[in-house]
């Protein structure tokens, strides 16, 4: 046996998102670090704005991006770089708030809302991290018997036909009026201009194009559910 010990050192760090299909230009004035060869959901580590950091092309908004890991007390003047470097390419100071909205315009789930300990994977229609030939982990008998059982609930994404912002926590209702789930994430889409959100429902009223109503300030609020992402964008590497 080895002696581990182990430091949570997330204070002495900080990360910074560069998103959008601009992001690679402005980076890659600032490092020597070829970055058309890192592809997605892949990093390395180098020097930018002579400072070192891990450099990976990851983000959570749907756009291609990258994001750098640097000391904490370096933080704020690489943030005031990138934003007069970015002038050019008309960046825009964002905070978690918009990366959210953009995460659910791709439906990108989020740990407490579409992911939590009382939503299995399988609900969360995300059995393809799943790896069933395992011999074993944490969990795999309770998720075999859910798939050899069935699923009582599903994952949905839908669309309001009324004005209105869905939140999480609200109810969701058939057209009949029957609760049948509540809603996980939601928002304004800012590009398609109407309310979005992400729910979980009952399996047998989960099929796109269902009417359904989500009940906001006890105001039913027609909607319907519809295919994800809400809002296709280019594919990245």
């Amino acid at each position: 046996q080895r002696a581990v010990e182990i430091k949570n050192n997330s204070s002495s760090y900080v990360q910074l998102a560069i998103q959008g299909p601009e992001a690679q230009k402005l980076l890659q004035k600032l490092t020597h670090i070829d970055l058309s060869k890192i592809k997605y959901y892949r990093f390395t580590t180098g020097r930018v704005l002579d400072i070192g950091m891990i450099l990976s092309r990851t983000g959570y908004t749907g756009e291609d991006g990258f994001e750098i890991y640097m000391p904490s007390h370096q933080g704020s003047s690489v943030w005031d770089t990138l934003l007069n470097e970015g002038k050019p390419f008309r960046i825009k100071p964002c905070g978690l708030g918009a990366r959210d909205t953009l995460r659910i315009e791709m439906r990108y789930p989020l740990y407490g809302h579409e992911i939590s300990e009382n939503i299995s994977p399988l609900e969360a229609d995300l059995e393809w991290v799943i790896k069933w030939d395992k011999e074993n982990f944490i969990g795999k008998t309770a998720l075999m018997n859910q798939k050899e059982k069935g699923l009582k609930r599903k994952l949905i994404g839908f669309e309001l036909e009324a004005p209105g912002i869905p939140r999480q926590g609200y109810e969701i209702r058939s057209s009949e009026n029957e609760l049948i789930g509540q809603v996980t994430s939601g928002t304004l889409s800012p590009t398609l201009k109407k309310g979005i959100g992400i729910g979980l429902v009952k399996v047998s009223l989960a099929e796109v194009d269902t009417p359904i109503q989500i009940m906001i300030r006890s105001k039913a609020i027609q909607a319907k559910i519809v295919q994800t992402p809400f809002v296709h964008r280019k594919e990245t590497q």
